[in-house]
C-alpha cells in the first residue's frame, strides 16, 4: 500500500491539474479508481522532477522575461551511451582559454553575392574538388582545433545527447535539440558555421555545401562522389547494401522492403507529400515548443521523423551495434554525408514556408527567438547564436538552387471508400476484442476508435484550423530505436501501402544513448485525409498503430483528435 508520505506529491500534482482545468470539464471521463491507481504507481523519480520543475516556474517568472532555452557552454558533461557504443562519452568541444565568446553579428552584406547551395546531381567537378579539399583539410587539422572535422562532429553529439543542461533553476534538465522546435534552427546554424570553416580553409568565401536531393528522382541514391575509396568524402561505416544505384527508402524501417525501384520512388513521393504538404501548421512541421523548465522531447516534427531519422538509419552501417555512424546521433556527424543530408533538410524548411496557405514558423514566439546555441567560426572564435539569427537565409548569405519537386503534386490513392465496410470494421473492433485501455503496450497491431470533436466543418474552418491526430505519452527506453506506422480507417489484415491515403505517417526515433525512459508525442495532420476518405460526416475514426521497430518496447498513453490553428 502507498504510504501517506508518498501520496503528498501525487496529490499536489492532481490539485494543480484541478486548478488549471476549466470548471465545466467532465472529470468522469478520465478520473476513475483504476486510472488514479495507475497514476500513483507510475509516479516515479522523473514525475517528481517534473513536479519540482513546475513548482519552480513562479520563481522563474519573477526573474526572467521569457523561458528561452539557453546553455552555459563552459559546463559540458559526459553523455550517457550504450555499453556497446563504438565511441567514448566525451562529446564536449574544447573551450577557449580564458573562456569568452562573442554574439553573432556576421550577417552577409546586402551587396555581396549570395552563396548558392546546389544539388549533388547538378554540380560540376570543380565544386566537388573544392568540397573534397575542404573536408580533407578539416580532417588534417589538429584534433584539439575546434574547427577540425573531429571537433565539429562532437558538437552534434553534445547537443543531441544531453552534454549541456538548462540554466538556473533547471540545471537537472538535459538539453536535446531533437523532437522539438529547436531541431531546424540548430542544424541550420551548425551547417552555416561548418560551411564557413570549409570556405576559409580552401580560400573561397563563396563556397556553399551542396545538398543531397533525396526528394527528387535524380537524387534518390547516395551521390557517387561519396563512394570513391580515395576521396575524403568516403566513409567506411555505411550500409554496403545501400550503395548506388540502390534507391533510397525515405520511410526506412531497418529492414529491406524488396519493392521495385519505381514502386520505391512512389513510396518516397508519398512520404514527402505527407511530411511537407499535410504538415500545414508550424507545430506539425517544426516540432513542439521546448521552453526553460520543460523536459526534452515534447514532440517531433514531420520531416524530423522522416526522412531525417529514416535516412540516418538507412545510411548507417548494418554491422555496427547501433548502425553507427549515421544511424545514431552520437556519431552521425563523423560521416561527411551528414552535412549534405542536413543541407537538404534545411532546404525543406525553406520550401515548407514557400508552400503558402499561411505557413510560418515560430517567429512570433519570444521563447523560440531567444533560445541560444554556441558554435565556432572560421577563426576559432566561440560564437553565441540566437534562433532569431537563423530565420532568414538571405541575411545569412545563401540560397538554394531550384530543383523539381514532383512530390508536391502527388495524389495518394485509396483502396477502400465503402461506408459499409468501414462500419463493419468498427463493429468488429467493438464486438470481437476486449476493450483497449490506455496506456497500451504496442506489442502487436492495435486499432482504436477515436472520437472527432468536430465534424462537417466549413471551408473557412478548414482554412483556419488543421484537424490533427495526437498520439501522446509515447514512452520507450532511450537506448532503443523505435518505429511504428499510423493508419486511419484501414483494415488490419490488408493494410494500405505508404502511397495510399489510409497510411498517414510514421513515428521514428533513433537510438539516442541516454539511460532511462523517453516520453514524447506525435502529431499528424489529417484534414486532407478525412476529405479524401470522404468521412467528414463521421463521428469517429479508426486509428491503427503498426509496430515496425521495437515491438513491445513502446507504451502509448492516449490517442485523440484536436484542432491546431494554421496561422
Amino acid at each position: 500500500m502507498t504510504s501517506p508520505s508518498k501520496l503528498i506529491l501525487p496529490l499536489l500534482c492532481v490539485l494543480i491539474i484541478l486548478l488549471w482545468t476549466p470548471l465545466n470539464t467532465n472529470f468522469s471521463n478520465f478520473f476513475t479508481i483504476e486510472t488514479f491507481s495507475n497514476f500513483l504507481a507510475s509516479f516515479n523519480k522523473k514525475s517528481k522532477n517534473q513536479l519540482n520543475n513546475l513548482l519552480l516556474l513562479p520563481e522563474l517568472s519573477r526573474t526572467s522575461q521569457h523561458r528561452a532555452i539557453s546553455i552555459n557552454a563552459s559546463k559540458c558533461f559526459p553523455v550517457d551511451l550504450p555499453q556497446d557504443a563504438i565511441t567514448n562519452s566525451n562529446c564536449c568541444p574544447p573551450l577557449p582559454s580564458p573562456y569568452k565568446f562573442k554574439d553573432f553579428k556576421d550577417y552577409a552584406p546586402s551587396n555581396s553575392p549570395l552563396r548558392v547551395r546546389k544539388p549533388f546531381h547538378l554540380i560540376d567537378e570543380e565544386l566537388i574538388a573544392k568540397f573534397e579539399k575542404g573536408i580533407a583539410l578539416m580532417k588534417a587539422l589538429p584534433k584539439d582545433d575546434p574547427r577540425s572535422f573531429y571537433q565539429q562532429s562532437k558538437i552534434h553529439c553534445a547537443y543531441c545527447n544531453g552534454a549541456y543542461h538548462q540554466q538556473y533553476p533547471f540545471e537537472n534538465l538535459k538539453v536535446d535539440i531533437h523532437r522539438s522546435w529547436l531541431f531546424f534552427p540548430f542544424h541550420r546554424m551548425y551547417l552555416y558555421f561548418f560551411e564557413r570553416i570549409l570556405g576559409s580553409l580552401i580560400g573561397d568565401s563563396n563556397f556553399a555545401v551542396p545538398f543531397w536531393s533525396w526528394d527528387s528522382i535524380e537524387g534518390m541514391q547516395i551521390p557517387k562522389h561519396f563512394t570513391h575509396l580515395n576521396s575524403s568524402l568516403y566513409h567506411k561505416l555505411r550500409d554496403k547494401n545501400h550503395m548506388p544505384p540502390h534507391v533510397v527508402d525515405l520511410n526506412y524501417k531497418l529492414k529491406e522492403n524488396y519493392v521495385s525501384p519505381n514502386k520505391q520512388i512512389s513510396f518516397n513521393f508519398a512520404t514527402m507529400y505527407r511530411q511537407m504538404v499535410l504538415a500545414s501548421t508550424k507545430e506539425l512541421f517544426m516540432g513542439s515548443p521546448l521552453r526553460l523548465g520543460d523536459e526534452s522531447h515534447p514532440g517531433i516534427g514531420s520531416v524530423e521523423s522522416a526522412p531525417h531519422n529514416t535516412m540516418h538509419s538507412w545510411v548507417g552501417a548494418s554491422e555496427t551495434p547501433n548502425r553507427e555512424d549515421m544511424g545514431t546521433f552520437y556519431t552521425a556527424a563523423r560521416d561527411p554525408l551528414f552535412y549534405p543530408h542536413h543541407s537538404n533538410l534545411d532546404r525543406m524548411w525553406v520550401m515548407w514556408k514557400n508552400l503558402g496557405e499561411g505557413r510560418k514558423d515560430y517567429s512570433d514566439d519570444l521563447d523560440w527567438l531567444e533560445s541560444t546555441f554556441f558554435f565556432y567560426d572560421e577563426n576559432a572564435n566561440l560564437v553565441r547564436v540566437k534562433i532569431r539569427d537563423s530565420i532568414d537565409t538571405i541575411k545569412l548569405g545563401y540560397v538554394y538552387e531550384d530543383v523539381n519537386m514532383p512530390w508536391l503534386n502527388f495524389k495518394p490513392t485509396s483502396k477502400r471508400k465503402s461506408k459499409e465496410l468501414r462500419e463493419a470494421k468498427i463493429a468488429k473492433i467493438l464486438s470481437s476484442r476486449e476493450k483497449i485501455f490506455f496506456p497500451l503496450v504496442l506489442d502487436s497491431i492495435k486499432s482504436v476508435i477515436v472520437k472527432r470533436p468536430k465534424k462537417l466543418r466549413s471551408k473557412v474552418e478548414k482554412e483556419q484550423e488543421e484537424e490533427v491526430l495526437v498520439i501522446e505519452g509515447i514512452e520507450f527506453g532511450s537506448d532503443k530505436s523505435i518505429k511504428f506506422d499510423v493508419h486511419v480507417d484501414d483494415v488490419e489484415d490488408d493494410l494500405s501501402d505508404p502511397d495510399q491515403v489510409e497510411f498517414v505517417g510514421s513515428f521514428v526515433s533513433l537510438h539516442h544513448g541516454h539511460n532511462g525512459k523517453t516520453s514524447t508525442s506525435f502529431k499528424v495532420g489529417i484534414s486532407k485525409v478525412v476529405e479524401n476518405l470522404e468521412v467528414d460526416v463521421d463521428d469517429d475514426l479508426v486509428v491503427t498503430l503498426v509496430p515496425k521497430v521495437g515491438k513491445g518496447e513502446v507504451t502509448i498513453g492516449n490517442i485523440m483528435i484536436e484542432f491546431l490553428p494554421k496561422y
